[in-house]
């Protein structure tokens, strides 16, 4: 009976798609482990195709290179004598259909293959959609060792552990692809010590790392002992391999030999802004952009995206351009300035004054008898997302849209205008957060970026009024409420799903929470023509809030 068991841990960033790069990470992570003397790599979850596939998987020709992939890893880790069995985590097909599933490989041979029980179908997850649910899993025997592997969603609730469990399991191995959410590392502890207490065994959590798309996994990857106390924790927000030794007691039951300090997990801002810079990073790298485009207003959000940016890619890869019109103060043009010398990137101008002109030249017929009203304050925006698109052509960096979650959830930004880009990496967060952030930014300087220490936003930037100065002496609360009622009214009726009675209730004047319910409501075709963005919340817009935008649904009485 063997009663010592060398388990690497693989936190990997892969890439939706790229089989064979990600082929590349998984074998490097494997020779890694092999050269310390690892009996099994446990990856995360479908690792070799990335995670979510989403409808690749119904390819034929995707899930053809898939099994060619596996069957070149085989080949590749045969070649160590005794290296280590790889936990090979993989959408796999058998018995007619198309699973979620991790394959044993052992010595160049797929011994077992297992597939996930419990499909998510909420949220950002629509597993049934692409995957066959799979078999309530069986024990996978490892060199007389009986494994359960459940696969993520397999032990958010109780059952899947428990069966495996009672099929004799003496150790769980969990891959996982679980993306960040705000607060969501302890959750995710919480549960998994959960279901280690219900069946007494140790618990390996490896989760993925790097963002995609809209989603950023946070890694974090962690072992727990059969009492609950943590074992062994890898760092957030970065790949890592790292080895856990366990043996078995005189009772049988497998202890961690080396149980380290926990590596610390970021919390609150410092969490969420590692997550946007991660986010940012990733989206620009894996779709092979050189750089990005911001249009720089002096205002807070574009400061933040344009800090955000140059932490995520460097000041070379960041391109600041203001473009003033004739109601642009002298203040933003000299704070945008300021920001950009603190970020070290340089910025330059481009007035828009000449295009204002062409345009209220060839709309003065259709405009006759019209006052100047939004459709002149649009025609400003859209000028200047006709330039920053221009310099996106020109040069193929991304447009990156400075657009927060307050503005975006009432309308207060101008389809093809502000709204025009790539990503928005403030997508999610609420005016009240982008100010927390800025100041917490000024303050702290996360391992890893790329952009300086010390203040990067002038603190006129975060002080002054919010403006779109789209005419004279605008500010953002002349048309909305203040960001901090905002935030709060928006907070309970997305993440909250309240009625407006519940929300009156909480102490907010009934005509303002009726009003930003109708503003949230209308707004809704112009966020399905929005970029993408970073997730932080749980109800982020997009696939976590599928609301019809033909919709009668709109005067509630209660």
């Amino acid at each position: 009976m063997k009663n010592k068991l060398a388990i690497a841990i693989a936190q990997l960033n892969p890439v939706v798609g790229d089989i064979a790069g990600n082929a590349e990470k998984i074998v490097a992570a494997w020779e890694s482990a092999a050269a310390r003397g690892a009996d099994i790599v446990l990856y995360s979850e479908l690792v070799l195709s990335g995670y979510p596939p989403e409808d690749l998987v119904m390819k034929p020709s995707f899930m053809r290179h898939l099994k060619n992939a596996v069957e070149d890893i085989c080949k590749r880790t045969a070649s160590r004598k005794n290296g280590p069995a790889l936990l090979l985590t993989t959408p796999w097909e058998f018995d007619g259909s198309r699973y979620n599933a991790v394959l044993l490989i052992d010595g160049g041979t797929i011994e077992t293959v297992r597939a996930k029980n419990d499909l998510p179908n909420y949220g950002v997850f629509d597993e049934k959609r692409v995957f066959a649910a799979g078999p309530m899993p069986d024990v996978v025997d490892f060199r007389g060792i009986k494994l359960g592997v459940p696969i993520c969603e397999d032990v958010w609730t109780p059952h899947v552990v428990a069966h495996l469990a009672g099929r004799g399991a003496e150790f769980m191995l969990v891959p996982n692809g679980s993306p960040f959410e705000a607060d969501k590392d302890g959750l995710r502890r919480q549960l998994i010590r959960d279901r280690v207490l219900e069946c007494g065994l140790p618990m390996i959590y490896c989760n993925e790392v790097g963002g995609q798309d809209e989603l950023v996994f946070d890694g974090g990857s962690f072992g727990l002992n059969g009492e609950g106390n943590l074992a062994v924790a890898l760092p957030a927000f970065a790949e890592s391999v790292q080895i856990s030794n366990w043996s078995r007691d005189g009772d049988g039951k497998w202890y961690c030999e080396d149980a380290t300090p926990d590596a610390r997990y970021p919390s609150g801002l410092d969490a969420i802004y590692q997550t946007l810079v991660l986010g940012l990073r990733d989206y620009v790298n894996k779709n092979r952009f050189p750089g990005v485009v911001i249009g720089m207003s002096g205002g807070i959000d574009s400061a933040l995206s344009a800090a955000i940016a140059v932490d995520a890619l460097g000041a070379d890869r960041v391109r600041l351009v203001m473009m003033p019109s004739p109601y642009t103060s002298a203040d933003s043009l000299e704070d945008a300035q300021i920001c950009a010398d603190m970020l070290k990137t340089g910025i330059e101008s481009i007035n828009i004054g000449p295009a204002m002109e062409a345009f209220g030249t060839m709309l003065a017929p259709a405009f006759a008898g019209r006052d100047p009203d939004i459709a002149e304050e649009n025609i400003q925006a859209r000028s200047r997302g006709i330039i920053l698109m221009g310099i996106s052509n020109k040069f193929g960096h991304m447009v990156l849209t400075t657009g927060n979650k307050s503005e975006m959830s009432v309308g207060y930004a101008t389809l093809y205008g502000d709204m025009c880009g790539g990503y928005s990496v403030l997508k999610d967060l609420y005016k009240t957060t982008v100010f927390a952030l800025c100041h917490w930014r000024n303050a702290h300087c996360p391992q890893g970026v790329l952009g300086p220490e010390g203040m990067v936003i002038p603190e006129r930037i975060i002080t002054k009024p919010p403006s779109a100065e789209l005419r004279p002496d605008q500010k953002d609360e002349d048309s909305l409420p203040p960001y901090d009622v905002l935030d709060d009214i928006l907070h309970q009726m997305i993440e909250g799903e309240r009625s407006v009675a519940e929300i009156v209730a909480c102490g907010h004047d009934e005509e303002t929470v009726r009003r930003v319910w109708r503003l949230l409501d209308r707004a809704e075709y112009k966020r399905r023509q929005a970029p993408p963005g970073v997730k932080i919340t749980p109800r982020a817009f997009g696939r976590d809030r599928r609301y019809p935008i033909t919709n009668g649904f709109t005067n509630l009485v209660t």
